[in-house]
């Protein structure tokens, strides 16, 4: 994503005004029906009118497949990816009723699609458990859409209606006969609503693989026909979690050799867990209410958290694995290197807001914590070598962790007792308002100086790092506090780190990393954002990290001067400078594709009255130089660095800056054809 930052202005506030009270009457109270709220404000529904909205429609059609796969009406769901951004979600479930609601006097099809609350899964027996609990999600994907079309299939007869912004435009009909049962929605979003329409095929395959993990026995398939070429995809897993866990730790070591797994119920709620501990010390969770991903967890996820925890401390005491007097493990030492699912079925959960991000029910905890903590006894009992193998783990967390709370108290207390006093290489900027204040982190000594040279003092603080940091991937807390490097990076941030680590005391809002365009600054640039996302991460989740885009060429024509920032941008730029008497445009291009000129120093180059400088590093510019191309807000272009998928981010650090060999060898090897201005 790319993105051009300028200096921020404040705004100014205009003084209050008092209105006359009779200006304020019941001829302003405005009532919205039927999905006017929708259209009015879309973000109330589905989060956001960017990707994460645009593909909440899609998850909202896909919920209603799973409901009639979890009710034991369908086994199999599919997605279809058309030309003209429409997408189709189908199933071989009951098929929604098209008879006359009683209160509506309308088609229950027609009814289900146009009106907000409306559906069965707020009470009877149609569903027990349901992710769609609202009865909001299809009427919304309606509201937002151009055009929607229903097709269902009962009683040997399809039923057709259509749709454009939440109202229907024919009235439900007999479309033919049907062999089978089953419903499928084609909907197309509104470009006035949604301002870029590009669905994300990857995004939505590993949304489908989810639920196909996480309903045994459900067939899931993926169409791509948006392009000549067709993309199927397909998804069957007898396993469930345990498949789904393998799945999420695959390329990493597990610390124990067999996955636990539970499943149970507990006051009508159905629970099913699996977790594996791996090598690596981070850990991730993820937690579903009736197959919807609970991004921010909830009650569920505590009750877990609090089974395991118990569990384990039991089964250390009672095995002398702990010993007397000594304190218990606490939540985050049995959490390091964790991959654990947790999944419930509930009749009314609650939710926190229609995107359905966090589960409130308190009993959901109680049920959760039960059903955990007596299979993780019984698996504990009957897997003694996995059982130490895992308390052994989080025996040598809870002393890392006692050592790195030492440690970071020692780099807080530092900046503390010398009066908040900043690292000595900081070039610290004048203002003290962390909105308008960014700061460079640059690699060398050199690039530093150069920055330091060309910046506004004003609001740029620069922070020059010397060689390559630690790879905070493969060491602990209290080790990467013992980097001088990284202590200074911490105290001039103002966050501190883990359980310290506070947003709001952050004291640039654009933290902005700039490292030469070589392999060695790459590697550096690497390791940079390893330790963002693994210590700093609410940093990327703000918005707040940035990566400077140096140009990689200067090219001179006379006294023309122009900076290219890809090899793209040079082609461009050499097309556009007027041909040379001595030469033709065609003579031109074809010296510059062999590159048959007359080289001078070193990443240098020079086309016939051209000359092409290739930069290496930072250095290689003056102040000005550096000012104008990559620190001049006017001019700039900086990356902002954004998760799309935690747990894919998470998967490819660990690959390229793990302990293990292997999946990095194998990474090289299938993405070596794709690398582009690889320094040798």
């Amino acid at each position: 994503m790319k993105e051009t930052i300028k200096k921020t202005k404040k705004a100014i506030v205009p003084e209050k005004k008092v209105r006359k009270e009779e200006e304020y009457s019941a001829k302003d109270i405005y009532v919205l029906k039927g999905l006017e709220p929708v259209r009015r404000r879309p973000g109330m529904y589905i989060g956001s009118t960017g990707s994460e909205g645009l593909h909440h429609l899609v998850w909202e059609c896909i919920d209603n497949n799973i409901d009639e796969a979890i009710a034991g009406y369908c086994n199999e769901v599919e997605v279809i990816l058309s030309p003209g951004n429409r997408v189709s979600t189908k199933d071989n479930g009951r098929g929604i009723p098209v008879d006359i609601h009683p209160q509506t006097k309308k088609s229950a099809l027609e009814t289900v699609m146009t009106t907000l609350h409306a559906g069965a899964k707020f009470g009877g027996k149609a569903y027990q458990v349901a992710g769609g609990l609202h009865g909001v999600g299809v009427s919304v994907v309606c509201a937002l859409s151009l055009y929607m079309k229903a097709e269902i299939c009962r009683n040997g007869v399809k039923y057709t209606q259509e749709y454009s912004k939440g109202k229907p435009i024919t009235k439900v009909k007999k479309d033919g006969k049907c062999r089978q049962t089953g419903t499928t929605v084609t909907f197309e979003p509104d470009p006035e609503i949604f301002k870029d329409i590009t669905f994300d095929l990857k995004k939505i395959i590993n949304h489908l693989r989810q639920q196909a993990y996480l309903t045994k026995g459900i067939k899931v398939k993926i169409s791509d026909e948006r392009e000549k070429e067709k993309k199927v995809y397909n998804f069957y897993f007898e396993g469930g979690l345990v498949a789904y866990v393998k799945h999420l730790v695959r390329g990493v070591g597990p610390k124990q050799d067999n996955i636990f797994y539970v499943s149970g119920e507990k006051d009508e709620i159905l629970v099913e867990t699996a977790f594996q501990y791996t090598q690596e010390y981070e850990v991730y969770e993820e937690s579903f209410t009736n197959n919807i991903y609970t991004g921010e967890g909830g009650t569920h996820l505590t009750g877990f958290r609090a089974a395991l925890t118990r569990g384990l401390n039991d089964y250390a005491r009672k095995n002398s694995l702990i010993k007397e007097g000594d304190d218990n493990l606490s939540g985050e030492d049995v959490r390091e290197g964790l991959t654990a699912v947790v999944s419930i079925k509930i009749k009314e959960p609650q939710f926190e807001g229609q995107t359905k991000a966090k589960l409130g029910n308190p009993e959901a905890k109680v049920a959760v914590e039960t059903v955990v903590l007596e299979g993780l006894t019984d698996f504990l009992e009957r897997n003694p070598q996995d059982a130490r193998a895992i308390i052994g783990g989080c025996l040598l967390s809870a002393k890392a962790r006692k050592a790195a709370r030492a440690a970071r108290q020692t780099v807080l207390r530092k900046g503390a007792l010398d009066g908040l006093a900043l690292p000595g290489k900081l070039a610290d900027c004048s203002s003290k308002d962390p909105e308008e204040s960014e700061i460079y982190i640059v690699e060398g000594e050199s690039a530093g100086g150069s920055a330091k040279g060309g910046r506004d003092r004003r609001f740029q603080a620069i922070l020059p790092l010397r060689g390559k940091i630690l790879n905070t991937e493969r060491a602990r807390l209290d080790k990467i506090l013992d980097s001088k490097e990284i202590k200074s990076l911490i105290i001039a941030l103002g966050t501190a780190i883990a359980e310290d680590f506070n947003l709001e005391k952050i004291r640039y809002h654009r933290v902005i990393i700039m490292c030469d365009a070589d392999s060695d600054g790459n590697h550096i640039r690497t390791l940079l954002l390893t330790l963002f996302f693994r210590y700093f991460k609410p940093i990327i989740e703000a918005g707040y990290l940035y990566i400077a885009q140096p140009p990689l060429y200067r090219i001179q024509a006379g006294s023309r001067v122009e900076y290219a920032y890809t090899d793209s941008d040079k082609a461009e730029i050499l097309s556009s400078i007027k041909e040379p008497a001595s030469a033709s445009a065609k003579a031109l291009a074809k010296a510059d594709a062999k590159a048959s000129a007359a080289k001078g120093k070193e990443g240098e180059e020079k086309l016939k009255g051209i000359n092409i400088q290739r930069y290496k590093g930072l250095g290689e510019m003056n102040p000005e130089q550096l000012w104008s191309t990559t620190m001049d807000p006017e001019n700039r272009v900086l990356l902002k660095v954004t998760i799309e998928n935690s747990k894919e981010a998470d998967r490819i650090f660990d690959t390229l800056m793990g302990e293990e060999v292997l999946p990095r060898k194998r990474f090289i090897q299938t993405h070596a054809k794709k690398v582009k201005n690889l320094d040798i």
